[in-house]
């Protein structure tokens, strides 16, 4: 951790987004609104699990919860930082604080793959296996598919952040974007960091390669099923179910895509923040609103908390 000329690393600086005072304070105000959303909408889904009699008991629902409980800790990593160095043009980072976001960071983005497999599963299981569903997915086994992609998603990163922030940094300590990411790689003077470099985009890669083959040829079966069906109502509702969960899946996926896709030359660090921005804040800002756009029982769940509120409220008065 030393630059050339002796001293130590002890921070980082990020560029950001913008550089300028106008544009800033427009993006400032666009994702303080996106992050506030994204909050009340995800904390809104979580109480409607934790409180619904109904809702609690359904293993896709107690998924969603966690999934909605993943998105906030997800966007809380780097949202408020960015927001942060918005309002603040200096972009300090601690070298401590810079990897800790990086492990964070990433381990929320892997265990987000493995809970769209594990929802996969559900719809799997739901669809195509029916009389089984309720065994196979019982209280008991969905508690271990949640804590499993929690400790799968956290302990896949730990020894390879622990090992690169063992690596000697030297020269600039200014990473072109609002996150610490794998550009962090760039800026190590060991000559380690190329082996670390190809073995981080590796395992990212494969890893969200993985999960997404995974999850297609789940929902592949899942389709192929409901276009089996002959109950018109039900194939309808499932259809519609399940095509929203591939919307959030191209999202995800889709943005993940991009960073492997990226143009080369100058264009590739701006088409990496915007891939970068899309992942950390517009799909957990959408993710709420799609999952129940269309969902009935979450409408209906919704409905029976009003309500309970609205009694509440005229008691009081």
């Amino acid at each position: 951790m030393e630059l050339s000329n002796g001293t130590t690393v002890q921070e980082f600086i990020l560029l950001g987004l913008e550089r300028g005072q106008e544009k800033r304070f427009y993006l400032l105000i666009l994702f303080s609104f996106m992050y506030i959303i994204t909050l009340i909408e995800n904390i809104t889904i979580i109480t409607l699990v934790h409180i619904d009699d109904h809702l609690a008991q359904l293993p896709m629902y107690i998924l969603l919860g966690n999934f909605s409980w993943l998105e906030i800790c997800y966007v809380s990593t780097t949202i408020p930082r960015m927001i942060f160095d918005l309002a603040s043009p200096q972009g300090i980072i601690s070298f401590q604080a810079c990897f800790l976001q990086f492990y964070v960071f990433f381990s929320f983005g892997s265990t987000e793959c493995f809970f769209l497999s594990a929802m996969a599963i559900d719809r799997y299981l739901a669809i195509c296996h029916p009389l089984r569903y309720p065994t196979m997915m019982s209280s008991r086994n969905c508690s271990k598919l949640v804590a499993g992609c929690w400790i799968a998603g956290f302990l896949g990163y730990a020894v390879p952040v622990t090992l690169i922030s063992r690596l000697s940094f030297c020269g600039s300590n200014i990473i072109d974007n609002f996150v610490c990411d794998q550009g962090l790689l760039s800026l190590a003077c060991s000559p380690l960091k190329n082996v670390f470099l190809i073995s981080q985009i590796s395992m990212n890669f494969f890893m969200a390669l993985g999960n997404f083959v995974f999850v297609a040829i789940s929902y592949g079966f899942v389709i192929a099923t409901l276009i089996k069906s002959s109950n018109q109502h039900s194939r309808k509702k499932a259809f519609s179910t399940v095509s929203f969960h591939l919307v959030v899946v191209v999202l995800f996926y889709g943005s993940v895509a991009g960073m492997y896709v990226a143009p080369g030359g100058k264009t590739q660090t701006q088409t990496a923040k915007i891939v970068t921005v899309f992942y950390t804040a517009v799909t957990p800002f959408l993710n709420p609103m799609i999952y129940c756009l269309r969902n009935d029982q979450v409408k209906e769940a919704l409905g029976r908390l009003l309500r309970r509120v609205e009694q509440r409220l005229r008691v009081k008065k």
